[in-house]
């Protein structure tokens, strides 16, 4: 696999130098600080491409080979607004990636909230860090902090008695930070929502149930695929994280059965799956190796990480695990995708390598010391992608694998 690295850009606390001495070898980036409705230009896709190669020392041997994230606005969700207009954008955008040789893209279809944790530093028992979705505090802020109508029907007794200790014990700066955690928005944005453009923005959603949602987002990709197809480009959708709905919203990606469903609708080799054990195996009715042999042949990406769940049950608590620790076999589901490359080069496809980064992980050493980008911490991350390169390797070793 295609060893690569969420980079956030110039301003990202970790170097392209740095990410060079982790032993990955390309780049997965975006255009951050443009919102969803601005198409992408070629100096400006050009102009962090040259970022990536060149860096502020010399050429780094890295390559940006993995868009992350091509956002879809809320606007293309609830098909309100310009969203033809945006539509627009959106393949002007491929246009201008397909120009510069970048062929995989990730997006999402969550609505208004994009991946959601409660504590981006929870303690964990060895002293470092990680982040963590608590359930009951997020009842807490849905029923107290941001008192959505409604919320009350959404949890049950014991969760809202749960949700009503925590915020009691809450002071006005506790309660400001929770807000901010949960509405901080796509990693790497500028800003997430403020409490009152969050209840706007719910607002949008009156109307929209699951099917209505799943429909949007098929109608989305008969727009966007053919512009892929005729480029050569590869579009994967990342699951919904947390997988199951949030603030009365619907969440249409969050299980095997969502992805059949949408890959039937949309049958075309530019329209696939971002793998993401971490989101798919916060559910434990996901088998993430078993997902991983099914779709292998429209598993654009890997994103591979780790979680352990406080509860068999859905929803539930969480946190980001160890790569190698947690309750995704993570040694399967490598397995199943170097298995796919085998039979992709026997096939003779041109994306035979599949990338993959090693994503999230937990704070430890002099990560603690950094004040950089939730959830992507320098050594812990550098951990992570040497215990599944090793994986990889042994898995080789041997003619293990074809």
């Amino acid at each position: 696999m295609r060893q690569t690295w969420r980079w956030f850009g110039p301003h990202d606390t970790i170097g392209l130098s740095d990410i060079r001495q982790a032993g990955a070898r390309g780049i997965v980036t975006a255009l951050h600080d443009l919102p969803a409705s601005v198409p992408w230009s070629d100096d400006a896709v050009v102009t962090r491409q040259r970022a990536v190669a060149e860096g502020p020392d010399g050429p780094t041997g890295l390559s940006w080979d993995v868009v992350e994230s091509l956002p879809v606005s809320e606007e293309i969700k609830t098909q309100s607004g310009d969203w033809r207009a945006h539509l627009d954008a959106y393949r002007t955008s491929l246009e201008a990636l397909a120009r510069a040789g970048i062929e995989t893209i990730c997006y999402n279809f969550m609505p208004v909230l994009d991946w959601t944790r409660t504590d981006l530093r929870a303690r964990m028992p060895h002293g470092g860090t990680a982040m963590r979705f608590d359930l009951a505090t997020f009842a807490a802020f849905d029923l107290h902090i941001l008192a959505r109508p409604g919320a009350a029907e959404d949890w049950d007794a014991a969760t809202r008695d749960d949700a009503a200790r925590i915020f009691n014990a809450m002071d006005e700066a506790a309660q400001a930070d929770l807000a901010r955690t949960v509405t901080m928005g796509l990693p790497g944005a500028a800003a997430g929502w403020s409490l009152d453009e969050l209840r706007q923005k719910l607002a949008e959603y009156d109307g929209i149930d699951a099917d209505r949602l799943r429909q949007n987002h098929v109608d989305f990709l008969s727009q966007v695929v053919p512009t892929a197809e005729r480029l050569g480009l590869r579009l994967c959708c990342h699951p919904d994280d947390p997988p199951f709905p949030l603030l009365g919203l619907p969440r249409v990606m969050s299980t095997a059965e969502d992805y059949r469903w949408l890959l039937a609708q949309v049958d075309s080799p530019s329209a696939g799956m971002t793998l993401c054990t971490g989101s798919m195996g916060v559910r434990p009715d996901n088998e993430c190796a078993a997902i991983a042999r099914e779709f292998a042949p429209k598993i654009h990406f890997a994103h591979l990480r780790n979680v352990t769940r406080d509860t068999e049950t859905v929803p539930a608590s969480f946190h980001e695990d160890e790569h190698l620790a947690g309750q995704t076999d993570m040694v399967a589901v490598i397995a199943a995708l170097l298995d796919e490359e085998a039979r992709r080069r026997a096939e003779g496809r041109r994306d035979a390598e599949i990338p993959m980064r090693p994503d999230h992980g937990q704070a430890i050493l002099s990560d603690l010391a950094v004040d950089g980008q939730p959830g992507y911490p320098a050594v812990g991350r550098l951990k992570g992608l040497a215990e599944l390169r090793g994986v990889m390797a042994a898995l080789s070793h041997g003619g293990a694998v074809a």
